[in-house]
């Protein structure tokens, strides 16, 4: 005789209590995550909870949501805000996500983009937060520093590496290029590190949370100016800044170029042809000076930085040098002519005479250094954009 089944006191379900964790991971295992476009979706909603709490939402607050992969994120801010803007590439997830608040009262406050959200217009947000995938740090923040009006902050998850470079201070081995140009935008403080444990599929490497409050107003200077001086002297960080200049010839032709388009859009009359002065013995002069400099350093090179985020001419440059330095051919060598020497003095004079950063070795210098170094530079008609 079959057993019969009792009933359940107070009505309590059958199910057990990691029930909607199973289905929520079988719904995860429908599709294969694509790690190309860094999809490692955050699994603990702990920590899922403490990033929301980080941004101090109001309940009038827009969110951009960056990266939302199947929602986990998504439905705790929309606990919060009025509001939610996600942009997802992948129109897998973006189903996924529609799914999971299809038929709820919080479907109408989520709106959901499909495409790449450094390619994307964005609307109106007053903060960002975002499990954000790893290829597109750089561009992401960036972009959201420049967007207009500035968000109140910004609360986004990246490697931890690339998030130590972000609030590097002079002196420390990560900072970078990205370490200055960052904080001139914005103040920049380390929420929590997240191991890799907590992602579905785990990444190889393990995170941390930022947060990015965009300074309002903005410093006014122009940005392409900023980071054309910040790439030349972060070209090798462990340098001086006079190796920086006068050690790649390539830069010294930008300068030389970007100085006669300045005095032509400002009617300054220049005396061009070649020079009278034998230029061998200095071009001798300089690259002594930057021989001696690499080898105080014992050859250490600026690995911070990806050698795809350097203009072609610098990489070509870096190219010839490594030649140099290893006993390969030499680079070529020729005579200047007269602006090129009038360039070649004011950078001279910059350099040593008026902010003194001539023997400063990029990785020590601080904001103030570089923006004293492009005042002054700017007031001699030195350009770097």
């Amino acid at each position: 005789m079959a057993k019969v089944k009792s009933a359940k006191r107070n009505g309590a379900s059958t199910s057990t209590p990691y029930a909607h964790a199973a289905k929520t991971n079988a719904a995860r295992n429908i599709f294969k995550m694509n790690k190309d476009i860094g999809q490692h979706i955050l699994k603990n909603p702990g920590i899922a909870d403490r990033i929301v709490q980080k941004a101090d939402l109001k309940q009038s607050d827009v969110v951009l949501e960056v990266g939302p992969g199947t929602g986990n994120l998504t439905v705790k801010i929309l606990e919060k805000a009025k509001r939610v803007i996600a942009v997802e590439l992948d129109s897998r997830m973006a189903a996924e996500l529609t799914k999971r608040v299809q038929g709820k009262p919080e479907q109408k406050r989520l709106e959901i983009m499909l495409g790449d959200v450094v390619k994307t217009d964005l609307p109106y947000f007053d903060v960002c937060i975002s499990n954000t995938p790893y290829q597109i740090s750089s561009p992401l923040t960036f972009k959201l520093l420049a967007t207009t009006p500035s968000p109140r902050t910004c609360i986004l998850m990246f490697q931890r590496e690339f998030a130590m470079r972000l609030f590097a201070k002079p002196g420390d081995r990560l900072y970078s290029r990205l370490s200055v140009n960052a904080q001139m935008w914005a103040k920049i403080d380390h929420i929590m590190k997240v191991g890799k444990e907590n992602f579905n599929p785990p990444p190889q490497v393990e995170s941390s949370v930022v947060r990015i409050v965009p300074k309002n107003p903005r410093p006014q200077i122009s940005y392409e100016e900023w980071d054309g001086l910040l790439r030349v002297v972060f070209v090798r960080k462990n340098k001086t800044v006079r190796a920086s200049f006068f050690g790649t010839t390539s830069v010294m032709d930008m300068l030389e170029s970007n100085y006669r388009t300045w005095c032509a859009q400002n009617d300054i009359p220049v005396e061009d042809g070649p020079t009278e002065q034998d230029g061998e013995e200095q071009m001798q002069i300089d690259q002594v000076a930057v021989e001696d400099d690499n080898q105080e350093w014992g050859g250490i090179m600026d690995v911070d930085d990806d050698d795809d985020d350097l203009p072609a001419f610098f990489k070509e440059e870096n190219d010839l040098r490594s030649k140099d330095f290893t006993g390969g051919k030499t680079t070529k060598r020729r005579k200047r002519g007269k602006i090129a020497e009038l360039v070649r003095e004011k950078v001279r004079r910059v350099l040593e005479d008026e902010t003194e950063l001539a023997d400063k070795r990029a990785r020590m210098c601080d904001e103030g250094d570089f923006l004293k170094l492009l005042w002054v530079f700017n007031k001699e008609g030195i350009h770097f954009s």
